[in-house]
């Protein structure tokens, strides 16, 4: 009798991970939508100018936000682990940056703002929906939204461009400095490096600054 409830409360268990797993691809989109939204809100550079964290009503201040709106944006930050609760000795709740949300300031050293930008525009979020069809030997997704390549349609859009230039910039502040430490050795001897399609060279500079005998 015992063993049969546990399997029954192991299929129940097993049912409601599914469950879970099924409101996750439905709404797989939110979190990229929430963290878009407080990276144009400026929450993150909000508070880390403040210099010590802020409560609900000072970032309403701050923001001029609908304070309804606002709180429930706060809160699933938190849930996501971007912001922190902190409380007062008085028990006055105030909301500060944690070091996942360093990463989505705008001006901090790695800052990953671009890239959240530039893949979550309408322009970058549009060739996912032909991914089907590029599966089926149709057309490379981008043209297929587009009717161009990426590389045709940046050069006759200006913004796209310089959001995708710093996009790619974000992508060496991550990338480069692991080839840095983990391959070091493969720029001995090499005195002479070629950055193809390198946008606005952060990739090629951070090489150069860590091997300076490279041109």
């Amino acid at each position: 009798m015992g063993e049969l409830r546990e399997k029954d409360q192991l299929l129940v268990k097993e049912e409601e991970d599914v469950e879970v797993s099924v409101w996750k691809y439905v709404f797989g989109f939110v979190e990229m939508a929430v963290v878009k939204c407080a990276v144009e809100l400026e929450i993150f550079d909000v508070i880390e100018n403040h210099g010590i964290p802020m409560t609900i009503n000072e970032l309403l201040a701050a923001l001029a936000c609908s304070s309804l709106f606002l709180h429930r944006i706060v809160r699933f930050l938190v849930h996501q682990k971007l912001l922190k609760e902190r409380y007062s000795s008085d028990g006055i709740k105030s909301y500060d940056l944690t070091p996942l949300s360093h990463f989505f300031t705008r001006h901090g050293e790695h800052s990953m703002v671009d890239l959240l930008l530039s893949q979550s525009s309408p322009i970058m979020l549009a060739p996912w929906h032909y991914l089907s069809g590029r599966v089926r030997n149709g057309p490379p997704a981008f043209e297929a939204a587009h009717g161009e390549n990426v590389w045709k349609y940046a050069s006759k859009h200006p913004e796209h461009s310089e959001l995708f230039s710093g996009a790619m910039a974000c992508d060496a502040r991550l990338s480069v400095p692991a080839i840095v430490d983990g391959c070091a050795g493969l720029f001995d001897g090499i005195n002479t490096i070629v950055d193809v399609g390198g946008a606005n060279g952060t990739a090629l500079g951070m090489l150069v600054k860590a091997f300076p005998w490279i041109k």
